[in-house]
């Protein structure tokens, strides 16, 4: 496979993150150490992220030409099938990564080992090398994750490798009409969350968590509610704490999409309605009345090269 060059994808740190707001790193130190925090724990966060980085990009070099992306940039960045993506920070940068590249490969790797979950980092900087050359050869293994797609009525369409969020910009109740299969309501809630798959263990899964807690509150049974085992090609919808009154219905709140199932939601919100992904909210579709949007799986899919 001929490359042009790797793209180097991060996310500032949080002492970098304080350093902005604050425009020194002792402002910063005086601020946290008076509210009573650790600055050594931002110090120590920011060090090491900083060696592993520094230990990637000086590895990767060794192999292909590459430059440096930071996060915020990416809605922006013109990728192209000719690069490589590397990924270096915590699995919710994966996420944000993947909607944007394409079919472009990506590596993940994990510069804290002690910090970051990992869930979908399977490299470290000691190991992502051989994978690196594995891609450039052609010969490597990857997972095709399901991406979701909400598009709307004018072209529009935004993707999510974990998940979408259709809704209020602020906390008020969303105002919507909801189609899905034969039934259609009319909805005042607290928003719709689509998941993949791969989101299924974040936001969704939280769902689940809040409803198995009020049925052992209500019922006073320990017995864990069932979760719906989503397969790659699936997608799960929830609409968060329907309202039912005289206008508006709570019945159809949750629903699985596939290739030949979507939702199809229409804003009834005059201002401050959004659809954003992943929960990057500075990157959003604008969803307010009129607009009519058709939500479900996207014909890309993500590729997270595997280890081995």
């Amino acid at each position: 496979m001929s490359l042009d060059y790797a793209i180097l994808v991060r996310n500032k740190t949080r002492l970098e993150q304080l350093m902005e707001r604050f425009n020194t790193k002792a402002q910063a130190k005086f601020y946290i150490e008076s509210v009573g925090g650790e600055f050594a724990e931002y110090e120590a966060e920011n060090a090491r992220f900083q060696e592993s980085f520094s230990l990637v990009q000086r590895r990767l070099s060794s192999v292909i030409k590459n430059k440096v992306v930071d996060r915020a940039y990416l809605p922006s960045f013109l990728f192209n099938p000719k690069q490589l993506v590397v990924v270096v920070g915590q699995d919710g940068l994966v996420a944000n990564t993947a909607k944007y590249v394409g079919g472009i490969p990506i590596i993940a790797v994990n510069p804290d080992q002690e910090r970051n979950d990992g869930v979908l980092l399977p490299f470290t900087p000691q190991d992502f090398l051989p994978a690196v050359e594995r891609v450039v050869a052609g010969r490597f293994q990857a997972r095709e994750a399901t991406l979701a797609e909400a598009r709307l009525h004018d072209g529009q369409r935004l993707l999510a490798f974990n998940d979408l969020f259709i809704g209020a910009a602020s906390h008020v109740s969303a105002r919507y009409r909801i189609a899905y299969e034969e039934a259609q309501e009319q909805h005042s809630s607290s928003g719709i969350i689509v998941s993949t798959k791969s989101g299924s263990t974040g936001w969704l899964s939280s769902v689940f968590n809040m409803t198995a807690g009020m049925s052992r509150f209500l019922e006073d049974d320990e017995e864990a509610l069932p979760r719906p085992a989503l397969t790659e090609e699936e997608l799960m919808f929830v609409v968060r704490e329907p309202f039912q009154s005289k206008r508006t219905q709570a019945g159809l709140t949750a629903g699985l999409l596939d290739t030949t199932t979507p939702l199809r939601v229409e804003s009834m919100m005059p201002t401050n309605g959004v659809i954003f992904s992943d929960g990057v909210e500075t990157d959003f579709l604008q969803f307010n009345s009129g607009a009519i949007a058709t939500v479900g799986v996207a014909p890309e899919k993500a590729r997270l090269v595997l280890k081995s």
